[in-house]
């Protein structure tokens, strides 16, 4: 299996706890999961450097997380071709309906792919199933992650 790189971003360090599920789910599948905090408002050019940067350095996709209308997915996806799952993030005054419209909102052209509000782990296995496209490995392995979790519900 190749070795795989992911970048997670997140907006904020307290996005931290609803964002970890993702980075785990990705290294259960051998996949490296680099984890950073940046704002697309507080920290712009720190976010279009990175995400500008991301292929060259190796990364196969990019997850961002971010809470209320922060559109770090946007905001990264206008600076890379590479695939870019938004997670909107539940919080502030409309509890994460604000994240989910900013996140599904994108013109045409600047694709985000976007998960559930707090859905970090199925930003992480949609990028495996990405990656899996030209994996028999991660194939095998996503059907034995569905098999074990249709087994504990």
């Amino acid at each position: 299996m190749p070795d795989y790189k992911v970048a997670i971003l997140m907006g904020s360090p307290n996005d931290r706890p609803k964002m970890a599920p993702a980075a785990e789910t990705l290294e259960s599948f051998g996949i490296t999961a680099d984890v950073h905090v940046m704002s697309a408002h507080r920290t712009p050019a720190k976010v279009a450097a990175f995400v500008g940067g991301a292929r060259e350095a190796g990364y196969a996709a990019i997850i961002c997380g971010a809470g209320m209308a922060a559109h770090l997915a946007g905001a990264a996806a206008a600076h890379t071709t590479l695939p870019v799952v938004g997670v909107p993030l539940s919080g502030g005054a409309l509890n994460g309906v604000d994240a989910l419209y900013a996140t599904v909102q994108m013109p045409k052209g600047i694709p985000v792919a976007t998960v559930a509000v707090d859905g970090s782990v199925n930003a992480a296995l949609l990028v495996v199933q990405m990656l899996a496209i030209t994996d028999a490995d991660l194939v095998t392995a996503l059907d034995a992650d569905r098999e074990a979790r249709a087994a504990v519900s």
